[in-house]
Order: structure tokens, then sequence, then C-alpha cells
């Protein structure tokens, strides 16, 4: 399978000291070696942060 499932959790939530939001997603494993960064919201911060992808 050339695609994968990933997890992308909030950066910045952990050092305001509230809790990160996750999203999954999934990237193309031939084209994309590098790991994921998207702007998402997090609801605990009410709003748009920066996600990177976890390990699983």
């Amino acid at each position: 399978m050339p695609r994968e499932t990933v997890i992308i959790e909030c950066t910045e939530a952990r050092k305001e000291g509230k809790r990160p939001s996750r999203y999954m997603t999934e990237r193309d494993k031939k084209k994309q070696q590098t790991k994921i960064e998207k702007m998402k919201y997090n609801p605990y911060l009410r709003r748009h942060t920066l996600h990177k992808e976890i390990k699983d």
C-alpha cells in the first residue's frame, strides 16, 4: 500500500499547559518521505496552530 495513515498533533498546546488536539490524515509514502506539517484548528486553544506528525 503506497498510502499510510498518520497522526498529527498540535505543537503549541503543551507549551501552554493545555490538551493537544490530534488529527488523522493520510500521506503517500513514495511521494512524501518527510513528516507532515499542517495548520489545523485546535478547539482547546480556539485558534489555528501548527500540527506535526507524531510516531505511532
